[in-house]
């Protein structure tokens, strides 16, 4: 059996007008032409404009790209790529905003630095899972929600259209250089934003907290390691804390998105998690919300784009949280029931202890504005087969689970998840 864990994290800058010196930190990395990748939202407050014009003191030329599509696809992401190439060469991307921007960047880095086209490098089965085989330019990333822990990871997430699923890129050189978080950068989040990601943070620490233990896999040669070699004594760490900084947080930042001290506990709470899940993995949330984002049809979640359907990640991973965890618990009871009291130390016993985290988990979502299960975002029994079935796709993911899951009990998790309350 194992008896090596990795760990690997980018450069780390943290705290107010940290954003404010990438110019700075950018010229040190010998870059001296820079592409800022936003999205339309976000370039409408400013931010970008500000971070790439503060750059010329520094010696260092930039340009804006805002038109990552929230959610992107495969279609959006090959836009970002070919605008790139169009207007290259660059040294260096910064990307500002949320996860969209984040990991569109990490696929413009991939596929102007790599031969091929997109799909080639997307996981199987849904793609070719080709790793690459030149080196990424720098990637500086500046997140401006505060969630997706995207500027931490070797993961680039996006829907494929033709196949009616979200996938991913995973590969170690597609992880930023440099992460710079900038509470400030958050204030202008509104509370649905806030309330979805801050649901990602809570499953990335829920979910890389009880992963299976690295030592449970087959040994590996070196040529075999992955960034997600599953739940070691580092993740452990991040996990632990950001569950105890959301649990004084989460819903504060919600209810006042101009609690500067809430913003600034979920940044650090998101800089956490992302720091533990990216080493450690996630696993049944996570794989179900892909099929759930994918296949969406009519639903418009609050404070998001409104003209079109759409599930936002977060929500999409908290949507069978609940069950999920039940399931997984027996596999780890001591670790779920210390999970849900750093998450809420108050909590009442419950007869079945397997309920504990569910419960604590429910309460929060009510609390938060999260829709009460997928019924509330317009699935029904109908769509469990499909559901399913690109659950099923995401085996990166589910081998990282702690109990070993097929597709009925895939099955039980998305119908008990029809209404949560």
């Amino acid at each position: 059996m194992e008896t090596v864990f990795t760990y690997g994290a980018p450069a780390l800058k943290f705290g107010t007008g940290a954003s404010d010196e990438i110019g700075y930190d950018l010229a040190q990395l010998g870059a001296r032409r820079v592409l800022v990748i936003t999205d339309r939202g976000v370039a409408a407050t400013g931010v970008p404009a500000r971070i790439a014009a503060q750059m010329a003191q520094f010696g260092v030329a930039a340009a804006v790209f805002d038109g990552v599509h929230v959610e992107p696809t495969d279609a959006s992401m090959r836009a970002a790529i070919e605008w790139a190439r169009d207007n290259g060469p660059w040294g260096a991307f910064v990307a500002v905003g949320g996860g969209s921007s984040i990991d569109t960047a990490k696929a413009v880095n991939l596929m102007l630095t790599n031969p091929g086209e997109l799909l080639d490098y997307v996981n199987a089965p849904v793609g070719g899972g080709q790793p690459p085989t030149a080196p990424l330019h720098p990637l500086v990333a500046v997140p401006t929600t505060t969630g997706t822990g995207a500027e931490s990871t070797t993961i680039c997430v996006l829907d494929v259209l033709a196949q009616r699923v979200k996938s991913g890129i995973s590969h170690a050189r597609l992880r930023p250089t440099l992460a710079v978080v900038d509470p400030a950068l958050t204030l202008s989040q509104p509370a649905g934003v806030t309330a979805s990601a801050g649901m990602d943070i809570l499953c990335h620490a829920l979910e890389s907290y009880t992963a299976r233990p690295y030592t449970a896999a087959a040994r590996k040669r070196p040529d075999q390691r992955v960034p997600y070699c599953g739940a070691n004594p580092i993740s452990d760490m991040w996990a632990e804390q950001a569950l105890s900084l959301l649990a004084s947080s989460f819903r504060r930042a919600v209810a006042d998105g101009a609690d500067t001290e809430a913003r600034g506990t979920m940044a650090l709470a998101a800089t956490f998690a992302g720091l533990g899940f990216g080493n450690a993995g996630v696993h049944i949330p996570h794989a179900n919300a892909y099929p759930i984002a994918g296949q969406v049809r009519d639903y418009h979640a609050v404070d998001y784009p409104a003209g079109e359907a759409m599930v936002p990640h977060g929500m999409a991973v908290s949507l069978t949280a609940p069950e999920s965890f039940r399931f997984t618990f027996a596999a780890a009871p001591d670790r779920h029931l210390r999970a849900a009291r750093l998450l809420d130390p108050s909590a009442e016993e419950p007869a079945d202890p397997a309920d504990l985290l569910p419960s604590v988990l429910i309460s929060l979502m009510r609390d938060i504005g999260i829709p009460a299960g997928l019924g509330a975002v317009g699935f029904g029994e109908p769509d469990l087969d499909e559901l399913v079935a690109g659950a099923l796709k995401q085996q990166r993911l589910l081998d990282t689970a702690p109990r070993a899951v097929n597709a009925d009990d895939l099955g039980g998790i998305f119908r008990r998840s029809m209404s949560l309350w």
